[in-house]
């Protein structure tokens, strides 16, 4: 099952990028001036939507890498240490 769909995604990939090739390969060159600033709004773009995309499959994701197996149980979790500090009388007060 994991085969086959790594193999349709693999090849929905080789897909659109051959779309794409062929897209850029066909355009016609335009004569016309490009902000350097969108270069960098079609980066975040580009990075908005990877980040949407890994947030939305999370689950899926971490069950591909195997993070986050299981919950622990409450014996598995070692207790805190907390150090204690125990006051001594005071006895050097004057009277």
């Amino acid at each position: 099952m994991m085969k086959r769909t790594i193999l349709q995604l693999a090849s929905f990939s080789l897909a659109a990028l051959c779309c794409l090739g062929f897209i850029v390969a066909t355009e016609p060159q335009a004569h016309a001036y490009i902000d350097p600033g969108s270069g960098l709004l079609a980066l975040q773009s580009a990075g908005a939507a990877l980040a949407a995309v890994g947030y939305f499959l999370r689950r899926r994701i971490r069950a591909i890498f195997g993070a986050g197996g299981g919950k622990k149980t409450p014996e598995a979790i070692p207790p805190a240490s907390v150090p204690v500090t125990i006051a001594a009388k005071d006895t050097s007060r004057a009277a």
